[in-house]
């Protein structure tokens, strides 16, 4: 059985950028370079990681290191199902009320930005929804405030959206409330501690925080599994992949989120990286709250420490800006296209220096353009 190989220390790519893409997102340098090395051939095998059997002692060690890094990294007991599903968050959005709710019930759900009101729409198609709030009277600035919801006591479960890359704001406590919690962590999954006792199923796409396009991260607790329903066709019931490796997984897409597992656990782990992204992010808005010159687009109490949007004084400044920026190496900071202006996603992977350097850049733009 070939050993799961794991870079010791980063080293520099003098060649790569300062990539701030919302997704895919940036990957840890070390990581990327291990990869190379272990291509076209993976130790002795004589083939890559992208031409073995997902039956093979190889594959099998390769996701079974990564579900123990993630169980040592979020602390989750033996009642947790980790799963490596495809078909991104979006899949989910339907996915979870198909197993879960029933027809003649309802779930809770708030509305905190794009993907969340995509995940409404899936959900109605499976049963009752119950929007608790919504905070699309603003744009999706702000994350409603707790005492504005209205909870439904009867709901199968309480939906919410984490981070939302499009608008820049983030849940920064977790709700409180009776019936378990489903979260939608995409963009800020493993960058903070979570408390479990309050979920029953946690999705991610790996594509920004833990790994490339290509593989969804589903934790879900075995007590709410065995709630769903069932009736649900085979590829589709979470119970299906809980007890076996019933199809053939995105093997290499795996195999890069194992690695990068265990550089978050180099880094420190969740305490570590979560440390790291409050500085870059601390460094960032402060620069945009300097002067007037750059304007945040949230409300500061429910700023992303993932996504930082802003806005210049004009549309012609700010694709100047952008133009400029890639001159100086720094890629990816066009905002999203529903929304525009600036966006500056620090996932995980981004470097501290990558901040350093878009903040240099910052002061210096506005001194010229200012």
């Amino acid at each position: 059985m070939q050993p799961v190989a794991h870079p010791s220390a980063p080293t520099t790519a003098s060649a790569r950028a300062h990539n701030f893409s919302a997704g895919p997102g940036a990957l840890p340098t070390a990581v990327l370079e291990a990869a190379r090395a272990e291509l076209p051939v993976f130790g002795d095998l004589g083939t890559s990681v992208l031409e073995i059997s997902h039956r093979s002692p190889t594959y099998t060690e390769i996701a079974a290191s990564a579900r123990t890094h993630l169980r040592a990294l979020l602390g989750l007991g033996d009642d947790w199902h980790i799963l490596f599903l495809q078909g991104g968050a979006s899949q989910q959005f339907y996915q979870v009320p198909l197993n879960f709710l029933r027809a003649d019930a309802s779930a809770d759900y708030l509305d905190t930005g794009t993907w969340s009101a995509k995940a409404v729409k899936e959900a109605l198609r499976c049963g009752g929804v119950n929007v608790v709030a919504s905070s699309k009277d603003e744009n999706y600035s702000y994350i409603p405030a707790r005492d504005s919801w209205e909870l439904d006591p009867e709901a199968a479960y309480f939906h919410i959206t984490s981070n939302n890359t499009i608008f820049g704001t983030q849940l920064h406590d977790e709700p409180d409330v009776d019936m378990p919690l489903v979260c939608d962590a995409s963009s800020d999954f493993l960058s903070r501690h979570l408390d479990l006792d309050k979920y029953g199923l946690i999705y991610a796409g790996a594509q920004k925080n833990i790994g490339p396009a290509g593989v969804t991260v589903v934790l879900v607790k075995d007590a709410f599994l065995q709630t769903r329903k069932d009736d649900v066709a085979t590829m589709l019931d979470y119970g299906t992949h809980a007890a076996k490796l019933f199809h053939t997984p995105p093997v290499f897409a795996v195999y890069l989120v194992e690695k990068v597992l265990a550089w978050l656990q180099e880094q420190g782990g969740i305490d570590g990286i979560a440390e790291v992204n409050a500085r870059k992010a601390a460094k960032l808005y402060g620069a945009i709250d300097a002067t007037d010159f750059y304007r945040g687009t949230v409300h500061p109490d429910a700023r992303s420490e993932m996504n930082v949007c802003f806005r210049l004084p004009s549309d012609d400044l700010e694709a100047t800006f952008l133009a400029d920026a890639a001159t100086h190496g720094l890629v990816a900071l066009k905002g999203h296209r529903s929304v525009g202006g600036i966006r500056a996603s620090i996932y995980n992977a981004v470097e501290e220096a990558s901040v350093d350097a878009l903040v240099a850049f910052m002061r210096e733009f506005e001194q010229t353009n200012g």
